[in-house]
C-alpha cells in the first residue's frame, strides 16, 4: 500500500537484524528476546539504591552499580537459563 511504503521499506532494510533470534534453536528463543533478566537486574539496583538516597559523585554511582553487577553475576553464575541446558552442544558448536 502506498501509505505504508516508507515503513515497509525500513522494515525490509532491518529484517535480517530484526529476526536474527530465529537462527538459534527454538528452546532458547524466548530467553533471547525476553527482557526478564534485564528487568530483574534493574529491580535489584533500584531496591539497593533506594536507601542510599543520593550518591555524592558520578564515580560513586559507577562503583555502586559495578559492585551490584558483580554480586548479581556471582549469585546467578551457575544458573542455566530456561532451554539453554537442552541445546548447550549446539550453542558451543557456533563458537568453535
Amino acid at each position: 500500500d502506498k501509505s505504508y511504503n516508507h515503513v515497509i521499506r525500513n522494515l525490509k532494510d532491518i529484517e535480517p537484524d530484526l529476526l536474527v533470534f530465529y537462527d538459534y534453536p527454538k528452546q532458547i528463543r524466548a530467553s533471547i528476546y525476553s527482557t526478564n533478566m534485564i528487568e530483574s537486574f534493574n529491580n535489584v539496583i533500584k531496591r539497593k539504591a533506594k536507601p542510599k538516597a543520593e550518591l555524592p559523585t558520578e564515580q560513586s554511582l559507577d562503583t555502586f552499580i559495578g559492585i551490584q553487577a558483580m554480586s548479581y553475576n556471582e549469585c546467578y553464575f551457575k544458573r542455566i537459563h530456561k532451554g539453554f541446558g537442552q541445546v548447550q552442544d549446539t550453542l558451543e558448536s557456533y563458537f568453535d
